[in-house]
Parts: C-alpha cells; structure tokens; sequence
C-alpha cells in the first residue's frame, strides 16, 4: 500500500559524490535516474535526486541532506524511540516542483517504508523537510497506523510541528467543517485518504493539545492503540476525560472558537 550553494559547486560535489554513491533502493513509484546526492551526518538518511530537475531540485535533495538528523532526531523524540536509516528521493512527484505532489512511501515501519518518495519544492526547502518528516514519522507508527485516519492525522501533525507549519496549504479541516463535521472521533476511518476523517483528526488533535497534552503523549499513546484504536480511545487513555463524553466534549470546543474552523489547528495547540 502506498502512503503518497552556486549550482555550479554543487554540481561538481555530486559527481563527486555520485561515484562513491550506494546504490538506490527500487522506490515506491519513481521510475528515473536516481543521482546520488549525500548521507546525513549520522548516516541515518541517504538522499537522491532526479538529476534532470537540475539545480533547483538539487539544491532541494542538499539542504535535506544537511537538515535530515534534525527531523530525525525530532521524530525519535515524538515517538519515545531511536527510528531506522532510510533513503529519500527528491523529484517532480505528480509533475509538480512546488512540494504540492506531496510524498509517498510503502509500509509503517523502517523495513517495508524506508524508500521514501517526496516532491520537490524549488526555493523552498522547508517544504521538502516537512514532507519528509510526514513520512518518516508514518515508519515510527507500525502496523497498519499509518494507513487509516488517525494515524494520517499524526502524521500531518509531526510534519506541522518538526516542519514549522510548511505545509498550510495541505489543510483537511476546513473541508471536514464545509461537511458537516461527521464523526471521526468515535469511529476510524479505515484510510489515509479521505480529508473529512483527516480533518476530524488534525481538529482533536489541536483540541486535546490546547489542553496541556504533548504532542509526544499523544503520538505514542496513538501507536500503543494501533489502528483499531480511536479518539475517543486516546481522549480516555490520556485521562483527558471518558470515551464516551469524548465527541460531545470536542464538538462544545468547537462551538466556542470564536472563528470556528478555519485551519488545521483552530485551537492554537502547541
């Protein structure tokens, strides 16, 4: 399953780079020329580029190279462990260089997920980062987390938080408001792909944030109830209050924002 310098030195540095280079893992879609560019520091992130993206995309595939141990490192401490090395691709992922096409990797663990796809976003990098961290973390969850609803709203959570809100324009509440609010907390959707069940999620999650709870509480106590696992589940588990009173609860929140719903984090959570 799939869960989507001057140029001139720079260049030079990656054929240089490119001939000691370790060979590409077979990624989860992309199907071009994989140049080498670099290994994070720790070694833990190997990084490629489609070279015919040429400086922009290059420059793209360097500064994630140089920013990859600290998103890593900021994913082992979301989810209380040390995650695997992993291999990333920057390249035109659904034709788009604005980071819009997103990113894309396999299983929710370090084995069957570590090739990692993700878009390229020509002159701005942090894009790039964001991305990488909304798939990195998918690794840390197990199972089949991050293939339903709950798990996909934790993901676009760790990739707001590490990625420094980059990725705004990927907001699902907003939509999930539009129709009808549909609950999402006392049932979870068996997807990653609807932006109703997304949105719900990214809602509760700003919700149970504004209410003292870390983001690292929350991720890892997501992961200890699996992908059966559901809001209401983690609002108990968290003794934020019983499952049951969880979704009459949130929906009285929501009905005294002042500006009701208008963003992934309309509670200010972190």
């Amino acid at each position: 399953m799939h869960h989507r310098v001057r140029a001139t030195s720079i260049w030079l540095k990656l054929r240089a780079l490119t001939l000691d280079g370790p060979p590409p893992p077979p990624w989860p879609s992309y199907q071009g020329d994989s140049q080498f560019v670099g290994t994070s520091p720790s070694g833990r992130v190997t990084v490629y580029v489609d070279p015919t993206l040429d400086d922009a995309g290059l420059q793209n595939a360097q500064d994630l190279v140089n920013d990859a141990d600290r998103v890593a490192s900021a994913n082992d401490a979301i989810f209380g462990a040390v995650g695997g090395n992993v291999s990333v691709i920057v390249f035109a992922l659904g034709g788009m260089t604005d980071g819009t096409g997103g990113a894309d990797h396999l299983g929710c663990d370090f084995i069957t997920g570590a090739a990692i796809e993700v878009c390229a976003s020509f002159g701005n990098s942090a894009r790039v980062s964001a991305l990488f961290e909304a798939e990195l973390s998918e690794c840390s969850m197990g199972g089949n987390l991050c293939g339903v609803s709950t798990g996909e709203a934790l993901s676009r959570w760790c990739a707001a938080v590490v990625g420094n809100n980059a990725l705004l324009d990927f907001a699902t509440a907003p939509q999930w408001a539009l129709d009808g609010m549909p609950d999402f907390v006392d049932q979870t959707d068996p997807t990653d792909q609807n932006p109703d069940s997304t949105g719900c999620g990214m809602v509760f999650l700003s919700w149970l944030m504004s209410q003292g709870y870390t983001l690292d509480e929350i991720a890892q106590a997501i992961v200890t109830l699996g992908e059966t696992g559901t809001l209401a589940q983690l609002y108990e588990d968290l003794s934020a209050g019983s499952a049951d009173t969880a979704w009459v609860n949130f929906q009285a929140a929501i009905q005294n924002l002042p500006n009701g719903v208008n963003n992934d984090d309309p509670f200010g959570g972190p």
